[in-house]
Formats: structure tokens, C-alpha cells, sequence
């Protein structure tokens, strides 16, 4: 009996793999100073977070506002079609709306280049589904530590 083909990637893993590769052919094509292409960057960025559903949209605005005011020395920049924050050339840290695949909650993740270790084991990704005070706080905090 024939087999199945199994589906590797979702249709929305492969928009974000799309999304990258255009990310980087728009990266490579702009021409300028480091200050033109940072600006370009922050455009990309809150464009894409002014295209999100209004729960995403007001959270990843609050996020990148939080980020920026905790680590200004990362810079924004889209990963994966999402906002995410880079220390000279690595992610560090990025925002994926609840929307992006379909899940129940915005998540604030944390890539390797991330300052977070401890010990053997530490998270690297957070749900949000409420910003609060309190979370805002532990959200500056992660940011602070995370940028080392």
C-alpha cells in the first residue's frame, strides 16, 4: 500500500520561510549609511506590527516599546515576518503574534544569542495574553538580561 506523503512544513511555517528570504533580498539591496538601513529596518518593522490583528497589534507595540526603552542598544529589525531585536547581527529576542499561527497566545521568545542561561535548563519562550504591570516589569527585566 502506497504511503502518504508527510507535510514537513505548515502553510504558515512556509510563509514564514518566504517572508525570511525576503527579508534578507530586501536587507542585501539597501543602499546607504548603517543609520539609512536601521531606519529602513524600524519602517519594515512597524509597518508589519500596523498589519496585525488589533490584540497583536497593541501588544507587539507595547512589546517593542518595552524593548526599546529597556535594551536600546538592540536593534529592530523583522525575523520571520515577526519584530524581533538583534544585537550587532544576531536575533536576540522577537515577538510572534497569536495570529502568525494561529495559536491562543502572543509569544515573547528568546533565541540563542540571548544572555539568559542558567544553569542546565531555562525557558526561552514566554505566552502573553495580558500585559499588566507586573508583566511589563518581568518583560524588562528578561529584555535587560538578555542583552547582556
Amino acid at each position: 500500500m502506497a504511503r502518504k506523503p508527510t507535510q514537513t512544513f505548515t502553510d504558515d511555517e512556509r510563509a514564514a520561510m518566504r517572508e525570511h528570504a525576503a527579508e534578507v533580498r530586501a536587507s542585501a539591496s539597501r543602499r546607504g549609511s548603517k543609520a539609512d538601513k536601521a531606519a529602513e529596518d524600524l519602517k519594515a518593522l512597524l509597518e508589519k506590527i500596523e498589519e496585525m490583528a488589533e490584540a497583536d497589534r497593541v501588544m507587539a507595540a507595547r512589546v517593542h516599546a518595552l524593548i526599546l526603552q529597556n535594551a536600546p542598544e538592540l536593534a529592530p529589525k523583522l525575523w520571520y515576518g515577526m519584530p524581533a531585536y538583534y544585537k550587532e547581527t544576531k536575533s536576540v529576542c522577537f515577538f510572534q503574534p497569536a495570529q502568525k499561527f494561529k495559536t491562543r497566545y502572543a509569544t515573547l521568545g528568546f533565541n540563542e544569542d540571548a544572555a539568559l542561561d542558567d544553569g542546565d535548563m531555562w525557558p526561552v519562550a514566554y505566552a502573553l495574553q495580558e500585559l499588566t504591570p507586573a508583566v511589563e516589569q518581568r518583560i524588562g527585566a528578561l529584555i535587560r538580561q538578555a542583552a547582556g
